[in-house]
């Protein structure tokens, strides 16, 4: 297990627990995109990527995000070496940063608006993995088996049509564009990425 992986869950695990156990702290980290605009908090992209909602919504993401990240760090380490240990961790912290940016701009003058969790920095991770290993398994549910590209496409589509829909208190818009930020990131660091997924496309 990398241990910059570690570090990250070991992070989340602990600030997660803290703001569930002090509201005080929960209320300092959320993504409050009105209190950003209003007084410059900007720190709270970052932090409201580390809290969590409950411990169902923590363990599922850090259970993505493990199960994901250690293909892509293999990749990164193995095409950057050394440098890939802070690209991953770019990925990871670009991936709660970038997610956040389309709701900050949609809520900035909603005061009583406010978002959490990693899934933006775990979708990163899961699209990055799904553009260089698009045609393995991917489990449903731990039941329905499906290659990586198709429940991609189907979990994008999906985040596009329930952020148009809104209505359930889910940040689906962070969904989508921390995927999008997971490939565009990966094939701006090596554009090869793009072919080597074709090619395996084409050799099923």
């Amino acid at each position: 297990m990398p241990i910059i992986v570690i570090v990250i869950i070991a992070v989340t695990l602990v600030m997660s627990a803290a703001a569930f156990q002090n509201h005080g702290l929960m209320e300092k980290w959320i993504m409050r995109p009105y209190l950003v605009k209003e007084r410059n908090q900007w720190y709270r992209l970052i932090t409201s990527g580390f809290i969590h909602a409950n411990w169902p919504h923590l363990l599922v993401n850090m259970l993505v995000f493990y199960s994901f990240a250690q293909v892509v760090y293999a990749y990164y380490v193995g095409y950057f070496a050394t440098t890939g240990i802070f690209l991953f961790l770019a990925l990871y912290l670009g991936g709660i940063i970038v997610s956040d940016l389309p709701t900050y701009f949609k809520h900035k003058d909603d005061a009583w608006y406010a978002s959490l969790g990693a899934s933006g920095a775990v979708s990163s991770i899961t699209f990055a993995f799904i553009l260089m290993e698009p045609l393995s398994k991917i489990y449903l549910m731990g039941i329905l088996k499906m290659p990586a590209i198709v429940w991609g496409v189907a979990y994008l589509a999906y985040s596009q049509y329930a952020s148009r829909k809104g209505g359930d208190n889910i940040n689906h818009s962070a969904h989508f564009t921390g995927a999008v930020f997971g490939i565009v990131f990966t094939l701006i660091l090596r554009p090869a990425f793009a072919t080597d997924f074709i090619d395996q496309l084409l050799q099923r």
